[in-house]
């Protein structure tokens, strides 16, 4: 029987290049994303690639942080599901804010903007694996993959609320990985290196960080989406089962430097 993953944030970027290779590997697939009507276009072509792969691709397009749409969707993702499981399980969802906390004349972080950011891009994680496990949606074993940035630990012009959700978020998946091991559940998180995705183009500067990583990277050039789809494939093999609660660099040395 053909394991399902769940990827949220699934039409753009890591979650897009997930889908791909998981798809290709003989995976199934619940993609969650939220885009509109006039990019559907390109995401339908992409999904439909992946389908012609082999794999069976159903897709969801709404609010990934919103519980009461998550609620909504539970009856489509059993009936999608049949008698399987969802065996991994990857966050993916990027909606931060881009604002200094400061500035003498410009737009500023205010409070609403860091609760949005860290609700969509930490505790949204814990949102749906709380609600999945509640419904018996997780196969035993099963895998949470997790999204962290170097931006976390070094100061990005613009990142500061982003950077406040990611170190939740890298606490949040230790936690996790303790109170769902006995459930059969591995909680591990990635740290990609700067990575070319539409996230990373919304960052101000980002030709600037571009340079740099491509200058100093042992590797010699950028992480790629795919870089970090083929870590996350390598999670999800049985024989990753012993790996729990770590946070994995996937950037070709560049958090050497």
């Amino acid at each position: 029987m053909s394991k399902w993953a769940l990827i949220l944030g699934g039409s753009s970027g890591i979650g897009l290049a997930t889908a791909r290779k998981l798809g290709k590997s003989g995976w199934n697939l619940l993609v969650v994303h939220r885009d509109r009507r006039s990019v559907l276009g390109d995401i339908e072509a992409a999904f439909k690639e992946i389908r012609e792969s082999g794999a069976q691709l159903i897709s969801f397009n709404f609010d990934a942080t919103s519980q009461e749409k998550i609620d909504e969707h539970l009856p489509q993702f059993r009936k999608a599901l049949g008698d399987a499981n969802i065996d991994l399980m990857l966050h993916s969802v990027s909606r931060g804010n881009l604002k200094p906390f400061v500035s003498k004349d410009g737009p500023e972080l205010n409070l609403q903007d860091l609760q949005l950011t860290i609700d969509a891009m930490a505790l949204n994680v814990f949102t749906w694996a709380r609600t999945l496990l509640k419904n018996n949606f997780f196969a035993k074993p099963a895998r949470i993959i997790t999204l962290t940035s170097m931006g976390n630990d070094r100061v990005w012009e613009g990142y500061g609320a982003i950077a406040l959700a990611k170190s939740s978020l890298e606490t949040l998946s230790r936690y996790l990985a303790v109170e769902l091991a006995p459930h059969n559940i591995r909680v591990n998180t990635i740290q990609a290196g700067v990575t070319l995705t539409p996230s990373l183009k919304m960052i101000p500067s980002y030709e600037k960080m571009i340079e740099l990583v491509t200058k100093n990277n042992p590797m010699g050039r950028m992480t790629t989406p795919e870089d970090v789809a083929n870590a996350i494939y390598l999670l999800s093999l049985d024989e990753a089962n012993w790996i729990n609660g770590s946070t994995i660099h996937v950037d070709g040395g560049e958090h050497l430097l």
